[in-house]
């Protein structure tokens, strides 16, 4: 095993399936020249040339399009965006064009697509740069939606992305970028579609994913001096959803608070307790907690910013409260 960061670990995913696969390049604002935005490319355009790292303009529904385009006659693009706010501009072609291709071709064309870059709150950067979108993609029939939480997993499952004859949404985090973690020396490529117990526990389960499981991390220390034996499962993967193993862990535990940096009205914490309600009711001794931002655009005030997110110390109230305690 090795230490490396987070960015790394996205640049080595990229670099090695590059090498293995000739069709694959990347393309987006600053990713050649500069490296990278979050330097998540650093020394690619040196290797690869600039046929396969292309710096492009902002223009995200052009050069998503182009992307899109180019996986019908056999390339398989990586397209990053410096945020996820602003594939907005490109969501038609996400939504209209990648995610239907294969189905609207009647199964002749496939679109191996990797969207990739930031998502959710960074710190004071304003509403219109703070948003999380997972729900909005899960919600499109013919996307995958990852959202990785640390290097092991992005490396990993990013090389899966790649590789996968359909479109996927792979979603980072700015405050991610410099988190250093251990990823094996040699190659290995992780399932789409399988969550991971990453804390074992008998009293409480605890489901959440990306940046924010941090905070369920730090609750479940601080429980564990109580007495409280927190279960933490990371999601990684929004869509297709390990519902399976959510249910297993409910069943052991009887209780449930899921955590989302996302706003809370059709979230994936609410399909997440819709599930449990429908396959373990008569497990469930409390009701399900959720826990997501306040229901308004990001503040920019530190003060308020601090209040919007959820935090351990909402994720301890959730666990007494579905304790009774």
């Amino acid at each position: 095993m090795k230490t490396i960061q987070f960015r790394e670990a996205i640049c080595e995913a990229m670099s090695e399936e590059m090498r293995r696969d000739e069709s694959v390049y990347l393309m987006g604002e600053e990713v050649a020249e500069y490296n990278g935005a979050y330097k998540a490319s650093k020394g690619m355009l040196d290797e690869f040339g600039p046929k396969r790292v292309i710096d492009t303009p902002i223009a995200e529904l052009g050069f998503a399009g182009i992307a899109v385009g180019s996986t019908m006659t056999g390339n398989r693009p990586i397209v990053e965006y410096m945020t996820f706010n602003f594939s907005l501009v490109g969501i038609d072609q996400i939504i209209n064009n990648a995610a239907k291709i294969r189905q609207m071709s009647g199964g002749q064309f496939k679109c191996p697509i990797v969207f990739r870059g930031p998502t959710a709150s960074a710190g004071q950067l304003g509403a219109t740069h703070s948003q999380a979108f997972e729900n909005w993609f899960a919600n499109t029939p013919g996307l995958k939606v990852v959202v990785p939480s640390n290097p092991y997993d992005a490396k990993g499952l990013l090389k899966a992305a790649i590789r996968d004859d359909d479109p996927v949404i792979f979603m980072e985090s700015e405050q991610m970028y410099g988190d250093k973690g251990e990823v094996p020396e040699g190659e290995y490529v992780l399932p789409i579609g399988v969550a991971e117990i990453k804390r074992k526990g008998e009293d409480v389960t605890i489901v959440s994913f990306g940046k924010i499981i941090k905070e369920a991390y730090k609750a479940a220390d601080e429980l564990e001096k109580e007495g409280i034996s927190c279960e933490i499962i990371d999601l990684r993967t929004v869509r297709p959803m390990d519902r399976k193993t959510i249910i297993e862990s409910v069943k052991k535990t009887n209780r449930l608070v899921v955590l989302e940096e996302a706003w809370p009205f059709g979230s994936v914490a609410t399909e997440i307790t819709y599930s449990v309600q429908a396959e373990a009711f008569d497990y469930l001794d409390a009701p399900v907690v959720k826990l997501n931002t306040a229901d308004t655009p990001a503040p920019y005030s530190p003060v308020l910013l601090k209040e919007w997110l959820p935090n351990s110390e909402d994720v301890i109230k959730a666990v007494k409260k579905v304790l009774y305690q």
